[in-house]
């Protein structure tokens, strides 16, 4: 499934559908493929947005989950989003996160899956190790429960990115902030209804970082999927469409008679 990549000022993004915006924001390898099955399902009935996160084009002084969630912020007033339902798995739940502390205003609900912010297990200290795709191959697959949806597609994307010596600079930049970002003192602030859709099997972001989430944001819901590692939106994206829209469907105004 392809779809238009809009632009709007400094802007790429994505919007298809009506409705209330669900705003999909995108981990530190993410790509638009991670959300296909989840904006096919959600934009009958929502705005769907994703905007393209300059991960890599950054100055590396603005190279950070802050400056991250200073490009969103400014997507957001630009396009004059309200009532947003905003989702972000991996680094871009800490996005989520961090401006849903700073801006909670034009929030809804929040919704994390496999979400740094409060621990991650790094890939490794030798990564990204260049020139060697088997090396780069495993190191995605532990992205999963199941190593065959690391495709040969994501492999030479990942590929393409730890091969290039300033884009794996900036990776290390993102990764480094993300684990100085710790959030734990701060999640009690968050109003919003949050649901928190973990894989159980997810080595990145084990599941006790889900509970510790669902412990500290007040308002939460944890929704833990076996056989599931750190990307549930693509790995179990029939399970993770029916948990969200559930979740969505009790934040729905009561119709009036």
């Amino acid at each position: 499934m392809s779809y238009e990549i809009r632009k709007d000022g400094k802007f790429n993004f994505i919007e298809v559908g009506e409705g209330e915006p669900l705003m999909l924001l995108h981990g530190l390898f993410g790509a638009l493929s991670n959300f296909e099955p989840l904006i096919e399902y959600f934009k009958i009935r929502n705005k769907v947005i994703v905007p393209m996160l300059p991960l890599l084009e950054m100055d590396l002084l603005h190279t950070s989950v802050g400056g991250l969630q200073k490009f969103v912020q400014k997507f957001i007033e630009h396009r004059n989003y309200n009532n947003i339902h905003l989702l972000g798995n991996s680094l871009g739940g800490h996005v989520a996160l961090v401006h849903i502390l700073k801006n909670p205003e034009k929030v809804k609900s929040l919704i994390l899956t496999g979400s740094s912010g409060l621990f991650e297990n790094g890939m490794g200290d030798t990564y990204p190790k260049r020139g060697d795709k088997e090396y780069i191959r495993n190191k995605t697959a532990l992205t999963f429960y199941n190593p065959s949806m690391a495709t040969d597609e994501l492999v030479d994307e990942v590929f393409e990115i730890t091969n290039n010596r300033l884009k794996v600079i900036k990776i290390i930049t993102l990764a480094k902030s993300a684990i100085r970002s710790n959030l734990g003192e701060e999640l009690s602030q968050i109003q919003q209804p949050t649901c928190l859709i973990w894989g159980n099997n997810d080595i990145i972001t084990p599941p006790f970082v889900g509970k510790e989430f669902n412990k500290l944001i007040p308002n939460s819901e944890l929704h833990l999927v076996d056989k599931c590692g750190h990307a549930p939106m693509m790995e179990v994206p029939v399970e993770f469409n029916k948990i969200l829209s559930g979740f969505l469907d009790k934040l729905k105004s009561p119709t009036t008679v």
